[in-house]
This record gives C-alpha cells, sequence and structure tokens, in this order.
C-alpha cells in the first residue's frame, strides 16, 4: 500500500506579511517558509502507518506544486521521512489549478491513500482536497481525525455534530486531515536530513490548466486601536464602550 501526501508550502507564522506592487503580490524577501501544518501532520501519520508492520504501507511520498524554489521545503518532507517526492513545475495559483496539478500526479503513479490537509494556514481556502477527488473521480471523507490501516484495511474517524463517525474505506481514495490525525509533527534527525539529499524529487511537467480565480489585491488587516483601562467600578462606562464603540452588545 502507497500514500501520497499533498503539502504546500506556506510563510512561517512568526513572518511578518507584507506586499509589493501595489499591494497585489507578496512581498517574499526575507521569508522563512514551512510544511503547511495540517500537512505536515498527514506526512507524520503516514509515516507513523509505515513503520507499523501490520499496516501493509510500503511507501510513503510527497507532491507539491511549485517553482524550483519550493525545492528546500520538499528536502525537509524528504529528511522527516518520506521515501521521494513530486514537484509540478508551476506556480500554485488558485485551489482549482494546483488540485489539476496534483491529480495528474495521482493519474501516473499508483497511490492507495491520498492525504490533504483541511486547509493551507495562508489562504484558508480547505478546497484542494475536495476537488482533487472530483478530478480524479475518487471517494473522499474530509475531517478526518483518526486513520489506522490493519491488514490491508482502512479505518478514519471523522467528528460531526454531536459525536464521532467511524468509517472503513475502499482504496483509492482522498482523505482531508484535520487537527488530532498525529499529536505533533515528526522532527528530521541529522541522519534523516543528510538522506534526504540523495533523495529522488520527480519534476512532473504542470498540465494546461487555467485557473478559475484571480486575486486584485491584498488589504492588510488595520492597525489594532490602544488598549483602554476601565475603573472597576465604573461598569457603565464599559457598557457604553462597548454599546457604542465597539458594537458587540
Amino acid at each position: 500500500m502507497n500514500i501520497l501526501v499533498c503539502i504546500s508550502q506556506v510563510p512561517d507564522t512568526t513572518t511578518k506579511v507584507k506586499f509589493t506592487d501595489n499591494n497585489t503580490r507578496l512581498d517574499t524577501t526575507g521569508i522563512q517558509w514551512v510544511i503547511n501544518p495540517w500537512d505536515e501532520l498527514s506526512l507524520t501519520r503516514a509515516l507513523e502507518l509505515k513503520d507499523d508492520a501490520s499496516s501493509g504501507v510500503a511507501k510513503v511520498s510527497v507532491a507539491l506544486v511549485g517553482p524550483v524554489s519550493t525545492e528546500p521545503t520538499i528536502r525537509k518532507a524528504l529528511a522527516i521521512g518520506a521515501d521521494d517526492a513530486y514537484r509540478v513545475d508551476t506556480e500554485a495559483l488558485d485551489a482549482y489549478q494546483v488540485a489539476a496539478q496534483l491529480a495528474e500526479v495521482v493519474k501516473a503513479g499508483s497511490f492507495d491513500i491520498i492525504l490533504c490537509g483541511i486547509e493551507s494556514s495562508d489562504y484558508n481556502g480547505s478546497n484542494v482536497g475536495g476537488m482533487l477527488a472530483e478530478f480524479l473521480n475518487y471517494p473522499s471523507v474530509s475531517g478526518i481525525s483518526h486513520l489506522e490501516v490493519q491488514d490491508g484495511q482502512v479505518q478514519v474517524n471523522r467528528e460531526i455534530d454531536g459525536g464521532r463517525e467511524m468509517l472503513v474505506l475502499p482504496t483509492p481514495f482522498v482523505g482531508i486531515v484535520q487537527k488530532g490525525i498525529a499529536r505533533e509533527p515528526r522532527i528530521a534527525a541529522m541522519r534523516g536530513i543528510m538522506m534526504a539529499r540523495k533523495k529522488t524529487i520527480q519534476l512532473v511537467d504542470a498540465a494546461r490548466v487555467e485557473p478559475l480565480t484571480r486575486t486584485l489585491a491584498y488589504e492588510p488587516p488595520q492597525p489594532r486601536p490602544a488598549c483602554k483601562f476601565i475603573d472597576p467600578d465604573n461598569p457603565e462606562q464599559l457598557i457604553a464602550l462597548l454599546q457604542n464603540e465597539a458594537k458587540v452588545i
């Protein structure tokens, strides 16, 4: 059984985001790129399954849509433990275009489980996994918080209103993963970092797919107003500010 984990690179959460070209493009100067956290947790769980001999998982691959500048991020995934990687040689423009490119990778390979993070920490669109399943005509399950593979049988848990749902799934399928799938991401050891240099990143030519959306401009959030301190003996002032200024009551 082979697992493909779809990953993307996002700015580290400590990055101070800036824009350029009249707020139409992200200024990448000085950005520290990391694996999208939900994708990293997906990869961690896939590697845990591979480590379990009873799971039957033989290989874990990763795939990313992006230019050559994304290869250091792919190497991080390889250092964590992925066996090999695919890079679709094109800019990631929107969820539709990314899902279409990843679908071509899946069609050309032999994968039983395709995992995607529920969203990316930059755009938070939550669209790629579902779109990928549609391109492939595969069944998909979203919101997966637990994944087990025993003797070739795949079982997942997902959170639903008022409880938890347990499903047994056929393969191949697309699993859209949320927090809880793994306790914490793996940290690459020095041995893994050295081995990653020798692992293969297969370059995949981009398919001819036009994005469905176009970014016109970015709007940074407004600066937070100064904090106001209210005398605890003056609740009327607090209520007036909440009603007339904050407008929350």
